[in-house]
């Protein structure tokens, strides 16, 4: 997977936000709001090809949760970011 060109994470009001910048953007006509774990990852991954294990590779590091929740995190991430059209899959 790897984020799509594009897709910029900026901090917004306290908060994370993904926004299209550019032409190839133009229709992205939203804010996609992350926590801050989501941002971490983003962060993270951005302009890297990455996998969902490698996502639960950072969870864990980072948070020292379990592998299985940390997996079970990845994945949903991953699929949310792949149905707002951030992510290639």
């Amino acid at each position: 997977m790897r984020i799509k060109d594009g897709f910029v994470l900026r901090s917004m009001l306290g908060g994370h936000v993904v926004v299209g910048e550019g032409l190839a953007q133009v229709n992205f006509n939203r804010l996609l709001s992350l926590n801050a774990t989501a941002a971490y990852l983003w962060e993270s991954v951005q302009g890297k090809d990455f996998s969902t294990e490698d996502l639960a590779d950072l969870i864990v590091q980072k948070y020292g949760v379990d592998r299985e929740l940390a997996i079970s995190d990845s994945e949903k991430i991953a699929k949310t970011w792949i149905e707002q059209g951030v992510l290639l899959p």
